[in-house]
């Protein structure tokens, strides 16, 4: 399987995939590589790596940061599957309230980038699912925010029913209701 950097759905939001390399020991795969991305058009750094294991029906999301702590991810899935989703929410965006949904597993070598500017979330396919997350800036717990994972205007088609949830994430506003205030500014994010 190649490397590639492709662009979804939602112009800025980036499906990447990198070759996984199996033998009788395991199997080894690049999560990122600065010197191989920029010249593909990724120039993000990182400033905070999270890991997740949760169990099969685990709703995490949808969640970001307000500006100025707008935090892009770079998320891939390293045990069992997640269908991982985007949520365009920059003010004045041509996609502004669509989604773009990925099934990221070991196996398919798919990672998703999400940039600031877009609700991030994930449903938990299979129990013992490990997730890594690398993000562009450090977690702000005053930034934090989020959008209810069913929200009808968005309506987002999840692929199995989500059945573990935070209090936090159950709480969340309706995407009309909620506290944003990114901008759109054009196709000037990544690819």
């Amino acid at each position: 399987m190649p490397f590639a950097i492709r662009p979804t759905e939602i112009p800025g939001v980036l499906e990447i995939e990198s070759p996984v390399h199996g033998d009788s020991r395991g199997f080894f795969t690049e999560v990122f590589n600065a010197e191989r991305w920029r010249p593909e058009g990724f120039s993000e750094d990182f400033a905070q790596d999270n890991v997740s294991c949760s169990a099969r029906g685990t709703m995490r999301g949808l969640h970001y940061q307000i500006e100025p702590h707008g935090q892009g991810k770079l998320v891939r899935c390293l045990r069992g599957s997640v269908f991982d989703v985007a949520v365009d929410i920059r003010r004045g965006s041509p996609t502004f309230g669509r989604w773009v949904g990925r099934t990221l597993t070991v196996a398919n070598g798919l990672a998703m980038w999400v940039p600031a500017g877009f609700a991030h979330g994930f449903l938990v396919l299979e129990d013992e699912t490990l997730v890594l997350y690398k993000c562009t800036t450090c977690y702000t717990p005053a930034a934090e925010r989020a959008i209810v994972y069913n929200d009808p205007a968005i309506g987002i088609v999840w692929p199995i029913p989500a059945e573990h949830f935070s209090p936090k994430d159950l709480a969340a506003p309706m995407l009309a209701k909620a506290d944003y205030n990114f901008v759109y500014q054009g196709e000037s994010l990544p690819r």
